[in-house]
């Protein structure tokens, strides 16, 4: 869901109240777990969690001008998403995400290649996010990324 909004507070704001506290709960897990480096900004209608082009001046290639993105954060129809770039670039990562989410969740793991759906709000798993966080320093994604273009 696209929301016409400026900033991050105001993207919040302008949830359905039945959105609002998911979001900021995992947005405060978010902020409080990521590695020093990242920035928070809106980014493709949704929270983004960036290496800001002072970071990285090449910036991703997809979109001349925009800094890296690496986590992004939004309320959809029927869910809310959680888009981990580094889950798609390093494929260890995701393995030991999906074992831990089965582990630790009662409920099936929705996830395509980079999003995580979350459909039951008693099912969020709030510790696993914050681990997930912590995992890929701003160099390490960098190094990730760059390997995925000589890739292609």
């Amino acid at each position: 869901m696209q929301y016409d909004v400026d900033t991050v507070e105001e993207y919040i704001e302008a949830l359905p109240e039945d959105r609002k506290a998911m979001i900021e709960k995992l947005r405060n897990v978010i902020l409080d777990n990521l590695p020093e480096g990242y920035e928070e900004q809106l980014s493709y209608g949704m929270i983004g969690y960036v290496v800001p082009l002072s970071r990285y001046p090449k910036g991703y290639h997809a979109k001349e001008g925009e800094p890296l993105p690496f986590i992004s954060l939004a309320s959809q129809k029927n869910y809310i998403a959680l888009y981990h770039m580094g889950l798609y670039g390093k494929p260890e990562l995701e393995e030991w995400f999906v074992k831990e989410y089965s582990n630790r969740v009662p409920t099936k793991l929705n996830m395509g290649k980079s999003c995580i759906r979350f459909k039951n709000p008693d099912h969020i798993p709030y510790d696993l996010v914050a681990e997930l966080c912590q995992k890929i320093s701003v160099d390490e994604f960098i190094r990730i990324y760059e390997e995925s273009l000589k890739r292609k």
